[in-house]
């Protein structure tokens, strides 16, 4: 009988689930995210539909969370590609939710990987790796590579650069040379979209879900969610912008959050509801 209670319980152990089934940090087809080497780079085209903004409030509110506080992150907006409309302005919410750590790629796109470039060569000088959620296009990624590559030939930026992209939209307004370049020159991962539920990662595009007051407790978050919302509601299908239908109808759309997800090893987050039940508080 001890035998089998013992066994029980190795088995129990081994079966119960981390935080709502979500366990982070584990993964990609060539490597698991390092919480303390490695540097996740958070790239927002901003053009032209708003959901970049939610995305950010969303990733925010993970970052928060105490698994995920000694994440080294940088955010970048204004990194799009070749798609037509206005830009949705995002500076204000940038500073709210990132301070000075984020980089304007909207107005100055050349200092803009300068700048990353240096933070990025800090990462894998000291042996790390760089890990990309381009929620948005990969003209960007593709510029601080090169300039990467030039900057240091000694290592092997294939293996050393992971690039996660949900949305075949976004990759199809990416300037097909820059595509073409950062799928073969680094460990690129086309991953289910996450606009989707069940489709392998979290579904954050829910038309329905408005109860997020109810669950976000934290001032500061309070305060970003609801500038997000407020940018997102002002810019929203205005002057031939994309009509996000999702927000329209007063939900929540933070669809790019599943790339970060993925990284993270967060695939098992369902939905919007599970998210906010997870990461709110």
């Amino acid at each position: 009988m001890k035998f089998k209670t013992l066994l029980f319980i190795a088995i129990a152990t081994i079966l119960m689930p981390l935080k709502g089934n979500a366990t982070p940090l584990h993964h990609s087809k060539s490597a698991n995210f390092n919480i303390e080497k490695d540097l996740l780079l958070v790239q927002y085209d901003c053009k032209t539909d708003v959901d970049d903004l939610h995305s950010v409030a969303a990733f925010i509110t993970l970052m928060s969370d105490p698994d995920f506080k000694k994440v080294n992150y940088h955010a970048v907006a204004g990194t799009y590609g070749i798609q037509e409309g206005l830009y949705v302005p995002p500076n204000d919410l940038f500073r709210l939710a990132f301070g000075d750590n984020w980089t304007d790629a909207h107005k100055n796109f050349k200092n803009a990987v300068e700048r990353v470039k240096v933070i990025a060569k800090t990462t894998l000088t000291n042996q790390g790796d760089i890990w990309i959620a381009d929620a948005g296009q990969s003209d960007f990624t593709a510029e601080l590579v090169k300039a990467l590559q030039a900057d240091l030939p000694e290592i092997n930026i294939t293996q050393r650069i992971h690039v996660v992209q949900h949305s075949d939209w976004n990759e199809e307004v990416t300037s097909p040379g820059s595509l073409d370049f950062v799928k073969k020159n680094t460990d690129y991962n086309k991953i289910p979209d996450g606009n989707v539920v069940g489709n392998g990662t979290p579904g954050f595009r829910s038309p329905d879900y408005t109860n997020w007051k109810d669950k976000i407790t934290d001032p500061k978050l309070v305060k970003i969610w609801q500038l997000a919302i407020d940018i997102g509601n002002k810019y929203n299908g205005k002057e031939g912008r994309y009509r996000n239908e999702a927000i329209s109808s007063g939900g929540l759309d933070f669809s790019d959050l599943s790339e970060v997800c993925w990284i993270l090893g967060l695939q098992d987050i369902k939905d919007t509801e599970h998210f906010f039940n997870l990461y709110s508080n």
